[in-house]
């Protein structure tokens, strides 16, 4: 299977990008995600009033940035690259739900700093 980036006309295999994902040596821990959730939520509001105008909310830039300044580094260091190492089991990851908890917890506490900052 091959992904063909439209644009530049190139071809990338499927196996070429899950080996570099498993190639990335991020572990994901409950200090990686609330350190995600503090990028995000300093930076996305910075972005997205510098980029993103109000006629164009539904735009590709705004996409890009948000799957940029929150999508990615919530993937990275909240869920991480590598596959579950219980992958038959059905119980709950409690550590993925702690390390979210953590993801969630600061951005909301870098929210309310921010905000107290300004007013």
């Amino acid at each position: 299977m091959t992904i063909i980036v439209f644009g530049t006309g190139a071809m990338i295999a499927a196996s070429s990008i899950s080996r570099l994902a498993c190639a990335l040596t991020i572990s994901p821990t409950p200090i990686t995600a609330a350190l995600a959730g503090i990028f995000s939520a300093v930076a996305w509001p910075l972005l997205w009033s510098r980029f993103v105008v109000p006629e164009s909310a539904g735009t590709i830039a705004a996409v890009f940035i948000t799957l940029l300044v929150i999508a990615l580094p919530a993937h990275a260091f909240v869920v991480g690259f590598r596959p579950s190492q219980k992958q038959g089991t059905r119980a709950v990851d409690t550590a993925l739900l702690v390390r979210i908890g953590a993801w969630v917890l600061a951005a909301a506490v870098s929210v309310l700093i921010a905000a107290a900052i300004r007013s």
